[in-house]
């Protein structure tokens, strides 16, 4: 059996383990297929990006395990966690993924509720009267 490779990404609160093995393009995510655990479109193709960008669509299998977050975050940790397998696997992939900004993990999170406000930066409502 091949060996596989791990790719770790994070994204807000989501963290994500992706396990990459030579395959015939298999995406698992959660014991479950990507296109179940992410039916909306746009996430679909955030995880394929980093596979599509190496032209290698069926030629690898992918399992995720998923955690933490909600449904966005998960599937950009994903994209970051697949690119990191990819460069595992072969290094001559790095030029490609970092030209495409996958291999950049995205430092945004929530900020910081303040005292004496609502939330993070609204104010309670101001009366004059």
């Amino acid at each position: 059996m091949e060996k596989q490779k791990i790719g770790l990404g994070r994204r807000k609160e989501a963290v994500t383990r992706v396990f990459l093995s030579k395959g015939n393009g298999n995406i698992v995510v959660n014991d479950l297929d990507y296109k179940a655990y992410f039916p909306q479109i746009y996430l679909q193709n955030q995880v394929e990006l980093p596979i599509i960008t190496i032209e290698g669509a069926g030629k690898y299998d992918i399992k995720i395990n998923a955690t933490g977050g909600g449904k966005k975050g998960q599937a950009e940790a994903s994209k970051l966690g697949i690119a990191r397998a990819l460069i595992t696997l072969n290094p001559e992939f790095r030029p490609a993924l970092k030209a495409a900004g996958l291999l950049r993990r995205d430092p945004r999170g929530v900020e910081r509720k303040k005292f004496g406000k609502k939330k993070a930066r609204r104010s309670f409502q101001f009366s004059k009267r």
